[in-house]
């Protein structure tokens, strides 16, 4: 596995490695001793799964406050994305900047979102299924969200905003500046 690092600290790829012959492929998409040699030191104690039919689906912008802020390890099983996590800590010297990547089922790579970030993505391919890992449980309680089209944010989707596809949470999402956000 090896760690390739975005614009942002603190968020980054990992990049399996993958041994395939005629019959496919065979990767470690977790391993906790691998994922500690690249500075991942934690408990994953949840996976997600979400299937998107349409091209165009935006899931996000998404996070949770403390104490119920999430670490995301992001990975698609079938399907591409393009995943985006924005820097949502007020003190950070890069808040409010976003970092896009595209992950798809072929290239085996994840993103890891610390906590402090929105996380969002939207889908490229029909059927498209995306897992994560968390660090800590869903909370209703701590859920929150940023309008994904937050034209001060300025995420460059592939996506026009009359063709996204979204649910009716997140249409009503506020936008950044309005947004409870960390310290």
């Amino acid at each position: 596995m090896k760690r390739i690092e975005t614009k942002i600290p603190g968020v980054f790829m990992v990049e399996a490695d993958v041994f395939g012959d005629s019959r496919g492929f065979f990767t470690e998409s977790y391993s906790e001793r691998k994922f500690r040699d690249l500075g991942v030191d934690m408990t994953f104690i949840q996976d997600n799964h979400s299937c998107s039919v349409p091209v165009g689906t935006i899931r996000g912008l998404h996070y949770q406050l403390a104490p119920a802020a999430q670490t995301k390890l992001v990975r698609v099983i079938s399907g591409a994305i393009y995943d985006v996590a924005v820097d949502i800590r007020k003190s950070s010297p890069t808040f409010g900047q976003w970092v896009g990547v595209i992950l798809t089922g072929d290239n085996h790579r994840q993103l890891l979102i610390p906590p402090g970030f929105a996380h969002g993505f939207c889908t490229l391919v029909p059927n498209t299924h995306v897992t994560y890992k968390v660090d800590s449980y869903y909370s209703p309680e701590h859920d929150r969200g940023i309008l994904w089209s937050d034209s001060a944010i300025g995420i460059d989707w592939p996506v026009r905003a009359g063709a996204a596809v979204l649910s009716d949470k997140d249409t009503k999402h506020p936008v950044l500046a309005e947004a409870e956000v960390f310290e």
